[in-house]
């Protein structure tokens, strides 16, 4: 199975540093100057795959007193006594959750506290409680883009080379049309395909990634 080769080299935890930004540096930045004392409630908002959850990770893991929660089952207890927050996806918020939210967005900005949280849709069109709309918008409230082919190209060109790994088009064509095209996937596939390659004393070339995928029983994907 393709989780076989996956298993070699395991994403690396999301952090801002790894972040692939392409389109949404600002959004980055933002967080960055969040993290420094600049304006701390970011909403961020956009389709699946666009990086929210990856940055919701990375900025929790930044800020050091934070907590990361996810709004599908959200553990409110671990915000207790932390300075920052980073609630995911807030429209799957329960009603009573919504209040719990308002509760910490009111907390959080009196003690010049940050809050980053995330949605499919800005604030203003979200199906929450109108007080919850208006605090989740009060700050900087941001659209994310899903990165294009070029963009997670020139990424995993980039952290290639970063591993002194030299890598031609064609397998970075084949790596994006036959795996899971979020690029934590995309980066752990390069990095076991550079262990096989360390392994059999080979380039990462086509012929090898084709081989990798044989010797595993991953299925081709499109």
């Amino acid at each position: 199975m393709q989780q076989l080769l996956l298993e070699l080299a395991p994403p690396p935890p999301p952090t801002l540093e790894n972040f692939c930004a392409g389109r949404n540096g600002a959004a980055l930045e933002a967080l960055r100057r969040a993290l420094e004392g600049g304006e701390r409630f970011v909403f961020l908002w956009g389709p699946g795959g666009s990086g929210k959850t990856h940055l919701l990770r990375g900025f929790a893991a930044a800020a050091g007193s934070a907590a990361y929660i996810p709004a599908a089952s959200p553990d409110w207890s671990r915000a207790e006594g932390m300075q920052a927050a980073a609630v995911d996806d807030v429209a799957r918020l329960a009603p009573e959750a919504q209040v719990v939210l308002f509760d910490l967005c009111n907390r959080l900005r009196a003690g010049g506290g940050a809050l980053l949280a995330s949605g499919e849709a800005p604030p203003a069109r979200l199906d929450l409680r109108a007080d919850l709309r208006s605090r989740l918008a009060s700050g900087i409230v941001l659209q994310l883009h899903p990165l294009s082919d070029e963009e997670k190209a020139e990424a995993l060109q980039r952290h290639a080379a970063e591993r002194g790994i030299v890598l031609g088009e064609e397998p970075i064509r084949y790596l994006l049309t036959h795996f899971d095209r979020d690029m934590g996937t995309q980066i752990a596939a390069l990095e076991a395909l550079d262990r096989l390659s360390l392994e059999r004393k080979r380039p990462i070339t086509l012929p090898l990634v084709r081989e990798a995928l044989r010797l595993l029983g991953a299925r081709a994907g499109g």
